[in-house]
């Protein structure tokens, strides 16, 4: 009888884990799609609705991580920075890059509508109003950038609060210098844990996206989606245009790097933004990917992304212009220039006040809609199909947080090249 210790250890699961993550994604995403609408067509709504519950359990994981991993992340790659100048670097290449692509993709969804007017000859007739949050001011938003009570900035998940005094504490772990070694060596210790508790996060993924896809499937049906299937189309053909153009672009030709790398390597973060419809709840995924396939430092990505998926809104920018000459397509009214302009200025400056809040997509397509003079109960129009708009923004946003990171750490020699042109994907395993 042969020594069972010898022989290796492989269950009829084992085809499947020995996967690459973005495939076991892929085929749940195709499943729950499937089975969703299957469910939806014989009427059965309602067991779509019960299987939901595996993927908000999911997400509840992934949002457990969230806090920690911005601050422990933050507080060790600025801690590392020991010349505060590169910070200083950092932050201006960050945030140009951010706001300058968003003012690129919002231009991209106006050429799109544009073109092909997918407002012309829907009659609207009367809609209901949506309440729609009232969006912070410019001096709100500034002030809500300090925290008044770092704890409570923690209990509630306040993103941009927790990003602000996680980057004065790592500044002031460097300042400090000798006596706060045993500081530094405590959150990189930390931080290290909190990236093993991620990887196991991380694969379930699969489960709960596989999950969430059968309850959007089954929930929205084929039948709400192709009265406006031409509103849907072009915002995920502006997206798709938007990450192989400008993203695809600007690495091939400013940072010369191969673009096809890095769709390859950021793969797992769109696809789980897709279904999951958060930057935030995405950020773990994200900050893996781009250390483990993209090879960007983590002095870079834990200042970067972190950022990105709270300020950049690039899929959001897009689906703004999108939905602005939708409505007002719809209601008959022509846009001159100027009020092109507002729309591409309102849109991108926006982002910055909008991105921490709930229902941002909403907030900022009223914004729009009142720079230029439209009917806010154009909002209610777009509100039944939001879900599925939301997915492809939500993933373009990722997709722009990976490019960023990839610019940024080139021009600071802080990207691994042999670690991006290697092709390797995150697995789903414990180890």
């Amino acid at each position: 009888m042969a020594d069972t210790q010898t022989l290796p250890r492989r269950g009829f699961l084992s085809p499947w884990t020995r996967l690459p993550l973005w495939k076991q994604i892929f085929i749940a995403l195709v499943l729950g799609l499937s089975l969703g609408v299957v469910l939806n067509q014989v009427g059965r709504a309602d067991l779509a609705a019960d299987i939901k519950p595996l993927g908000d359990l999911f997400i509840r994981g992934i949002k457990m991580l969230i806090v920690p991993l911005v601050f422990v992340s933050l507080v060790t790659g600025v801690a590392s920075l020991n010349n505060l100048s590169k910070m200083g670097r950092l932050s201006f290449k960050t945030l140009l890059l951010y706001l300058g692509m968003t003012a690129v993709a919002i231009a991209i969804g106006l050429v799109l509508a544009s073109v092909f007017q997918p407002g012309v000859g829907i009659e609207l007739g009367t809609v209901a109003a949506v309440a729609v949050p009232e969006a912070p001011t410019a001096v709100e938003t500034l002030l809500g950038l300090v925290p008044t009570n770092a704890v409570e900035a923690f209990a509630e998940g306040n993103v941009l609060q927790i990003i602000v005094f996680a980057i004065l504490f790592g500044l002031c772990i460097t300042l400090v210098g000798e006596k706060a070694r045993p500081v530094r060596e405590f959150f990189e210790s930390a931080a290290e844990i909190i990236y093993r508790m991620t990887s196991i996060i991380i694969a379930f993924t699969p489960y709960g996206v596989f999950a969430l896809m059968t309850w959007v499937a089954g929930t929205y049906g084929l039948e709400m989606l192709l009265p406006l299937a031409k509103v849907i189309g072009i915002v995920y053909l502006g997206c798709i245009v938007h990450a192989v153009v400008v993203y695809g672009g600007m690495l091939r030709f400013l940072a010369r790097l191969n673009p096809l790398r890095y769709f390859q390597g950021s793969i797992e973060p769109i696809m789980l933004a897709f279904t999951s419809t958060s930057s935030a709840g995405t950020l773990p995924v994200t900050m893996m990917a781009a250390e483990q396939n993209l090879g960007v430092k983590r002095g870079v990505s834990s200042f970067v992304l972190p950022l990105g998926a709270t300020i950049n809104m690039d899929g959001t920018a897009l689906y703004q212009g999108v939905c602005a000459l939708f409505i007002a397509q719809a209601y008959g009214v022509d846009l001159g220039a100027g009020a092109y302009a507002t729309i591409i200025l309102t849109a991108t400056l926006g982002s910055i006040g909008t991105a921490g809040v709930p229902g941002a997509g909403l907030i900022m397509l009223s914004l729009v809609l009142t720079s230029v003079g439209l009917p806010l109960e154009g909002v209610a129009i777009i509100a039944g199909i939001d879900r599925v708009l939301d997915m492809a923004r939500t993933g373009l946003n990722v997709a722009g947080d990976c490019a960023v990171s990839c610019l940024v750490a080139k021009s600071e020699g802080e990207l691994d090249e042999a670690v991006y042109n290697t092709p390797h994907v995150m697995r789903s395993s414990f180890t």
